[in-house]
């Protein structure tokens, strides 16, 4: 068995439903069968693609990314997803490390990919279109082969994703294909997802978040994804008034781009009957702008390693604990222990843990990382949190980002929340810099929304709401924070803008 066996029973239940609508193009279940089975064989066939070879894709989100994820579980090959919005150099990097042996090009990158092509000199490239010199897609989809590897189970490795890089250089998350399996189940209870939804896809589906939340999850309940290339809040808001999506997964940067379009409030949303939102701490205004418009706004706890469902909200508890990551998944474990490893009790914070058959098996050529993050059969977050008597899950900061400030532990998130709350502020991410007295000291990064805005009104917020050690020793202003994909501050990039600057925190 192989997870592409998801789309031969949907395809034999329900041949003539959509399976996938992109553009103006509705793709039934029959269809997207037939195009893994034509694919697969053209993988095996004409490039002679089998277990353990690892495939690239460079391109927005698109029907063909799903068949061939699907086409490889038939063949027990690894899929690469790139993220577009990185530099040549980066893509360099991982097509390298990964050891790629062919690269798709989606529409509008052929250019990019030619140079990658051209600078690794032993990758095979699959076009889109038809392209001189170059394998097309639809020539794979016509080439005879094996549809299938014989020794394939869901045991095998599937998907090598690469993080985010939030810290540095990326680390390539190996998933078999059980944890997408398990994950789709967790995502099942989560949303109480049926074949009778439609999933909207906006988010990029390089990552897991906008691949596995809902888009695979889908696939797998023989529900419609309604699939756009990309997200733009313009579009999405159109899309859901065009096709009446029940669910959707948004971050909070494309949470704040929905609510600030001008047809926020004249868009009708009711065929929502809730909204993922995650990859970082949401801001409660966030939160809020979607439940004043009666869509429940669920948040969803985990990262790339955990494919990504380690905990979540139902609609019924996104209201009611505002801000909650909610209860680990319903096949996941999740601790929070202190730094010497021991389990602490509710209310107490500490580094998250958890355990699943979602879980990685490991970083990809990188046994260093894996024994790292993978402990006695734990991985290892590096985020703090703490569960509460109901045993639900509060995510406060990520361990790396904590502030150790005189012996004291200061989490910027906590300061970031009070920061979200000023209408004048459009963002504002908290980092430590080093501090000869304190070790370290926090620093607000401030986005202004309000030009007049200056350093003494951002840390007058933080009076009578924080203990003052915790409050900013500066305030510094940018034109833009930094994020990745996904919407997350790269923070080292502010602390390296910062030095550049030669900032200097307050003493005191």
């Amino acid at each position: 068995m192989d997870l592409s066996q998801w789309i031969e029973r949907h395809a034999a239940f329900t041949p003539d439903r959509p399976a996938i609508r992109f553009e103006e193009r509705v793709i039934d279940w029959r269809s997207l069968a037939a195009r893994v089975t034509g694919l697969a064989r053209g993988l095996a066939g004409r490039l002679s693609i089998g277990r353990g070879d690892r495939l690239a894709y460079l391109g927005y989100n698109h029907p063909d990314f799903l068949a061939l994820l699907f086409a490889c579980a038939r063949l027990g090959a690894m899929l690469v997803p790139l993220n577009w919005r990185l530099a040549p150099a980066e893509h360099l990097y991982i097509l390298r490390h990964a050891g790629v042996r062919a690269l798709f090009i989606g529409p509008g990158f052929e250019e990019a990919g030619e140079r990658l092509v051209a600078e690794l000199g032993d990758v095979e490239p699959i076009a889109s279109l038809p392209t001189a010199g170059k394998t097309c897609f639809e020539e794979l989809l016509a080439s005879p082969g094996p549809d299938r590897h014989p020794h394939v189970d869901l045991e095998s490795p599937l998907l090598v994703v690469y993080t985010s890089g939030t810290t540095g250089r990326p680390k390539g998350a190996v998933l078999r294909q059980q944890a997408l399996f398990w994950n789709a189940v967790n995502s099942a209870h989560m949303h109480d997802l049926t074949s009778a939804d439609r999933v909207l896809t906006v988010l990029p589906m390089f990552h897991v978040g906008g691949l596995n939340i809902q888009t695979t999850p889908a696939l797998h309940a023989g529900a419609e994804v309604i699939l756009l290339d990309r997200f733009e809040a313009g579009r999405t808001l159109a899309a859901i008034r065009r096709f009446r999506p029940t669910l959707t997964v948004l971050v909070p940067a494309t949470m704040r781009a929905l609510v600030e379009h001008p047809d926020w409030t004249s868009t009708d949303l009711s065929s929502l009957r809730m909204i993922a939102c995650g990859s970082q701490v949401v801001p409660l205004p966030l939160l809020r702008a979607f439940h004043r418009r009666g869509v429940p706004a669920a948040q969803v706890y985990g990262s790339t390693e955990t494919c990504p469902i380690a905990a979540y909200q139902r609609a019924a508890d996104a209201l009611r604990k505002e801000g909650s990551a909610g209860k680990p998944a319903l096949h996941c474990e999740l601790r929070i222990v202190d730094r010497h490893g021991r389990d602490l009790p509710p209310g107490e914070t500490g580094e998250v843990l958890v355990r699943g058959p979602n879980v990685m098996y490991e970083y990809w050529n990188d046994e260093a990382a894996t024994r790292e993050a993978l402990r006695d059969g734990w991985f290892h977050t590096g985020d703090v949190g703490r569960l509460d008597e109901e045993g639900d899950l509060w995510i406060v900061d990520r361990l790396k980002d904590v502030v150790i400030s005189g012996g004291e532990n200061i989490y910027p998130a906590e300061l970031e929340a009070v920061l979200q709350e000023e209408p004048a502020i459009r963002d504002a991410v908290v980092v430590g810099l080093p501090d000869p007295r304190w070790g370290e000291v926090p620093v607000a990064v401030v986005v202004r929304a309000d030009p007049s805005l200056d350093e003494a009104r951002v840390l007058a917020l933080f009076e009578g709401r924080l203990a003052r050690y915790k409050h900013p020793r500066a305030v510094v202003f940018m034109d833009e924070l930094p994020r990745n994909a996904m919407g997350k501050v790269l923070k080292y990039r502010v602390r390296d803008w910062l030095a550049v600057r030669a900032v200097r925190p307050q003493q005191g």
